[in-house]
């Protein structure tokens, strides 16, 4: 039979050690760096995707060269009027000029990536198809044939 003391003991429980304290900061100071991703555009068009029901996800974003198209929106620029623009890397540009931007995109990748690079078209709901297709025949003169719809279930993306 164990008899259990009804007294607690005089003896002090040991201190806790703080000395892997740091590490373990350090451990998630590094992780949250790693896992954080930096927003590189502001969105200067206005741009509600469509729907999709048919879709696959687009996997490395590294390799990845955005086209946003859509209506100005108001905060960007109060006269360019209701005519759909092409944003690339935070500037408007014409058709004429996305096969250079396109090129200047690519040749900032990683060797390795530039032949899987894949160009994702952000185009807004109301968005004529005209323009999207003279995107993508400037995007064929630059032989960058592997383009992607940008679609709002997710972040999905419906492949061609």
């Amino acid at each position: 039979m164990i008899k259990f003391n009804k007294y607690r003991s005089s003896k002090n429980l040991p201190h806790v050690s703080t000395a892997s304290l740091p590490d373990i900061v350090f451990i998630l100071l590094f992780f949250f760096m790693t896992v954080t991703v930096m927003k590189n555009q502001n969105l200067l068009v206005e741009n509600t995707l469509p729907t999709a029901t048919e879709t696959e996800k687009l996997n490395k974003k590294d390799r990845v060269i955005e086209i946003f198209v859509g209506k100005p929106t108001k905060s960007s620029n109060a006269n360019l009027g209701d005519e759909p623009r092409i944003q690339m890397d935070n500037k408007f540009i014409t058709v004429d000029e996305v096969g250079d931007y396109a090129l200047q995109a690519l040749s900032s990748m990683p060797q390795h990536l530039r032949s899987v690079a894949t160009v994702s078209i952000k185009a807004d709901v109301g968005v004529k198809m005209g323009i999207i297709e003279d995107l993508k025949s400037e995007l064929r003169m630059v032989n960058l044939l592997k383009i992607n719809y940008t679609t709002y279930e997710g972040a999905t993306v419906n492949n061609l």
